[in-house]
């Protein structure tokens, strides 16, 4: 049996919706929408997990933490370190 073989497909990874009870929910690539500030931002191709039976969406936690971050304000901006002072915990001979 190959490698190719023994991973698990976008359609076989599943569970039990905790929603329902009934539904499985299903690997999909779905357009998320989000608001920031005024605007509405929509992201194609987002994945997140889709109940069959009552359509609950859970977005994959990773991909929220990443979008969360290129989204802040603060993104690509550089860092500006103040000035600290030495450490005098330390004695000097």
């Amino acid at each position: 049996m190959s490698d190719d073989e023994t991973k698990p497909k976008a359609e076989d990874i599943r569970r039990l919706c905790p929603e329902c009870q009934t539904g499985i929910l299903r690997l999909q690539q779905l357009t998320y929408f989000t608001w920031l500030n005024d605007e509405l931002i929509t992201v194609p191709n987002f994945p997140a997990l889709v109940c069959d039976v009552c359509g609950r969406r859970e977005y994959d936690p990773h991909a929220i933490k990443w979008l969360n971050t290129i989204l802040n304000p603060q993104a690509g901006r550089r860092v500006v370190r103040k000035n600290t002072p030495p450490n005098t915990d330390r004695l000097r001979p």
